[in-house]
């Protein structure tokens, strides 16, 4: 990856994105993301290689079944709060939280959390998380074996 796809990259995951809310919007989203299936998305897994390939439509329809189970299963409030997207409409990048790892979830911290995983249509770059934990790195294998 040249210097130029790793800062657009950069940019685009500190750019203006807006919180997925509600489980209602959540659906939307996937739906908004299960019909551009079709178009190059990169998974990655936090604290995991990042991908150099982008996946296939099944794929992307797995991982978000599975990943949708997951947050509804795990993030035990009536709202989402934990998925965001630079656009409801049209997204290109989107952001989704671990509920088990959101350290401050208000205000301000120096050093905010990164997200679990990141759905993307430029060439991820390694966010040197320390480690994915291991039932979430089962889990991710599992999902593309």
């Amino acid at each position: 990856m040249n210097q130029l796809d790793e800062q657009s990259f950069h940019e685009a995951f500190k750019g203006t994105f807006y919180g997925v809310l509600r489980w209602p919007q959540l659906d939307a989203l996937w739906e908004t993301l299960r019909q551009d299936a079709a178009s190059d998305w990169y998974l990655y897994a936090i604290g995991t290689e990042p991908p150099t390939a982008t996946v296939g439509a099944g794929q992307l329809h797995a991982f978000i079944s599975e990943i949708d189970v997951l947050l509804r299963k795990e993030h035990e409030e009536d709202y989402c709060g934990i998925v965001y997207t630079d656009s409801f409409e049209q997204p290109t990048f989107v952001k989704i939280f671990d509920p088990h790892n959101l350290g401050v979830s208000c205000g301000y911290s120096d050093n905010p959390p990164l997200p679990g995983w990141i759905l993307s249509k430029l060439p991820p770059i390694d966010l040197k998380a320390p480690f994915l934990p291991g039932n979430r790195r089962r889990w991710w294998q599992r999902l593309f074996a």
